[in-house]
């Protein structure tokens, strides 16, 4: 079994020993996105809804450099620090993920890395060529 890293500086860099994303047997697996600026490394600022735009960001520059996008998302898996923010969650979704409906966990954590109050991961299905 043949496995491809993805490395991109267009998504913040691991903080800690993992890839941003792998390649195996046709499926891009994204490891989880929280809300960091690539350049910096730093927390994007503003709400919550800042944040899961900054992931969503970060989540299409190892798509895209993976050769696939948001419509080839197949599962996606959702770790929040509070529930109370899931409708917002949903409306950015929406707005990358469209009428596009994958497969979906939602879960309620303790914490996340730096403070992020939202990380997301994702499975896309690579296109045939």
């Amino acid at each position: 079994m043949t496995i491809t890293v993805i490395e991109t500086n267009q998504a913040p860099k691991a903080i800690g020993p993992y890839s941003q994303g792998v390649i195996s047997m046709g499926f891009l697996y994204t490891s989880g996105q929280i809300p960091l600026i690539p350049a910096t490394g730093e927390m994007v600022k503003g709400g919550f809804r800042d944040q899961v735009e900054q992931v969503f960001k970060n989540l299409e520059a190892i798509l895209v450099k993976g050769g696939c996008g948001f419509k080839d998302v197949i599962k996606a898996t959702v770790f929040l620090t509070s529930m109370d923010n899931f409708p917002v969650l949903n409306e950015v979704y929406t707005t990358y993920l469209g009428q596009q409906k994958p497969a979906r966990s939602t879960l309620a954590v303790a914490g996340l890395p730096k403070g992020a109050q939202v990380e997301i991961e994702l499975i896309a299905r690579l296109s045939a060529k």
